[in-house]
């Protein structure tokens, strides 16, 4: 039995004679030329922006409650820590790194840590 590798635009070729990129987050954006798998970084770019939006959620979440604590214990402080993290959640994919990556390795690497947490595109 053959296997056979098809893009997202429905071209399709034997998997076995497929050059396939290393990185396989971000299939939904291959395109096959010949035997030669590329990805659409502009494709990749969307795909990046929807998992930092999946990602945040349950952080927005989690900061929600962190502001109605402070509120409840009238804590300035913890008001606007709360206020200043789900800012930067909100920004996240707007990043400029987001928009400048030439490359999915610039991509990948744009994945802020200190907003998001831990890469789920680490190797």
């Amino acid at each position: 039995m053959t296997t056979y590798i098809i893009d997202r635009a429905g071209n399709s070729a034997e998997a076995s004679a497929v050059t396939v990129p290393s990185n396989r987050h971000f299939r939904e954006a291959w395109t096959l030329s010949g035997n030669v798998i590329s990805e659409d970084l502009t494709t990749a770019k969307a795909i990046f922006k929807d998992k930092i939006r999946e990602i945040r959620k349950s952080l927005l979440d989690a900061q929600d409650v962190a502001y109605m604590r402070a509120i409840e214990a009238d804590d300035a402080d913890g008001k606007s820590a709360a206020v200043a993290a789900k800012v930067a959640l909100r920004n996240a994919p707007g990043a400029s790194a987001i928009t400048d990556a030439s490359t999915i390795a610039e991509l990948v690497s744009a994945w802020d840590t200190s907003v998001l947490g831990d890469s789920p595109y680490a190797d």
